[in-house]
């Protein structure tokens, strides 16, 4: 199967884990473009590179897109990118006449705009920094209200982030249009760091009833960001085929509880993204389980030093895959204590990243590939276990252990490498008993901060 993937940017989240996780699997041929034609927290991606990447490929099967990528250069380009509403509708209407001739099937997501509940303007608009909660706060109670007194923020500012919010909900409708007419095969929009309320909840729901309307049953809504494109590879790879996944929560009579930065319940989150990936539920007859580490009140976070670790939460890896949503931004310690007792030979995954859609989403992505990798006899068990370390050494060894020390002792962006540079030492350790876990030795791992911020480690296994 010929597959190709236009990623969301440059980090290792949305670019390594797809070569790497389509790589326990033998039988694929995985095109995407050069890492350094996408974009970064600050830069653009370049779209003539893209267009480019595009206009060579072939007779594609699965053709996976970021459209965000395409239209405003990169998932954070599209809250700060100044582009006209038509130079962007052009942009985009290039895309779906190439496309259109290079794949026999294209899966895509857009995400509806976020509103992050803070004044951190890292990846938003200048103004974000002095006006980000308030903008926030407007925005909840107009939302849930529908009424809200602006007074607290400049009417050219308010009026900036209106237009864009406009100019980016407007080019979403024209993507439902081309589901209709079948261009997509799946088209999701995503809404990344949600609240119960807000304008970009207010526009799903509008979204929503566009498509009810239209008849269209190609498009969903789902919260989310990074995990999308997995979700849509994973569907891809299934195609015709069943997979039957049983999920089993640590605390069942915490399900309906919202995780941070979520607007719906940790069970509605674990069916949508096993929905997105095409799977099926059955908790008697299946194929895989599901282990989910939830919370049992609230969940914590490492980022804001709210750390849960479980200690009871023992565990069968046997035909199991595990998405470890505990703390948000990094694993239950206590709980990787008790995996890596465990034999591992039939298991299909760890995830612990960031927020519980994003760990979810890509657990279910490793565990598809390596099902009918076994099923298909295309299976590389190398593979398999050096994405695992992966995802063990950046959600626990670094996440959990590490990044604090790095984050709170860099106090200039040029520092966080020299942090990064003392920590090795016990990022390697943590290695050492992932590799005895995986019975998997590498000859060299390599960290980096891709972003020269302490959020994102690249981890290079040799």
């Amino acid at each position: 199967m010929k597959i190709a993937v236009i990623p969301i940017d440059n980090r290792p989240i949305c670019y390594d884990i797809i070569e790497d996780v389509l790589s326990i699997d033998n039988s694929y041929e995985l095109f995407m473009p050069d890492i350094k034609h996408l974009g970064g927290l600050y830069s653009y991606s370049d779209r003539d590179k893209l267009f480019d990447f595009l206009d060579s490929l072939d007779n594609i099967d699965y053709l996976i897109v970021s459209l965000d990528t395409l239209a405003y250069g990169g998932l954070i380009s599209s809250r700060r990118c100044e582009d006209s509403f038509d130079e962007i509708k052009e942009r985009i209407e290039k895309f779906k006449n190439i496309a259109s001739k290079k794949a026999k099937k294209i899966l895509a997501f857009s995400s509806i705009m976020r509103i992050s509940n803070n004044n951190i303007n890292e990846e938003e608009k200048e103004y974000w920094s002095k006006y980000g909660k308030k903008i926030f706060e407007w925005s909840y109670n107009f939302h849930k209200n529908n009424s809200s007194n602006p007074d607290t923020i400049p009417k050219e500012i308010l009026e900036d982030y209106l237009n864009t919010r406009k100019r980016n909900f407007e080019i979403n409708k024209i993507y439902i249009n081309w589901a209709k007419e079948k261009f997509f095969d799946t088209l999701i929009f995503s809404k990344d760091d949600c609240a119960e309320f807000g304008l970009n909840v207010k526009e799903a729901l509008e979204l929503e009833k566009i498509k009810n309307d239209l008849k269209i049953d190609n498009v969903f809504i789902k919260t989310g960001a990074d995990e999308i494109p997995l979700g849509l590879i994973a569907r891809a790879v299934l195609k015709d085929k069943e997979l039957k996944i049983n999920p089993v929560f640590a605390n069942e009579k915490s399900v309906d509880l919202i995780s941070k930065y979520e607007d719906i319940s940790v069970k509605n989150c674990v069916l949508g993204q096993i929905g997105i990936a095409g799977c099926k539920i059955n908790t008697k007859n299946y194929d895989l389980k599901f282990y989910i580490n939830n919370f049992k009140t609230s969940q914590g976070d490492l980022v804001l030093g709210d750390v849960i670790n479980s200690s009871n939460n023992n565990i069968n890896l046997d035909n199991t895959f595990i998405a470890d949503i505990n703390n948000a931004n990094g694993s239950d310690t206590g709980f990787i204590q008790n995996i890596l007792k465990n034999n591992p030979d039939n298991f299909f995954g760890y995830c612990g990243y960031n927020t519980s859609a994003n760990t979810i989403g890509a657990s279910v992505f490793c565990a598809v590939i390596k099902y009918f990798a076994l099923k298909s006899n295309s299976y590389n068990d190398k593979a398999f276990k050096k994405y695992q370390l992966i995802r063990f050494l950046d959600d626990w060894g670094y996440q959990a252990v590490s990044r604090k020390y790095v984050r709170e002792n860099a106090l200039k962006p040029d520092e966080y490498k020299l942090r990064l540079k003392e920590k090795e030492n016990e990022l390697n350790n943590c290695a050492k008993e992932i590799s005895k876990f995986l019975n998997y030795y590498p000859d060299e791992i390599k960290y980096s901060l891709p972003w020269e911020r302490s959020f994102e480690i690249r981890i290079d296994v040799v």
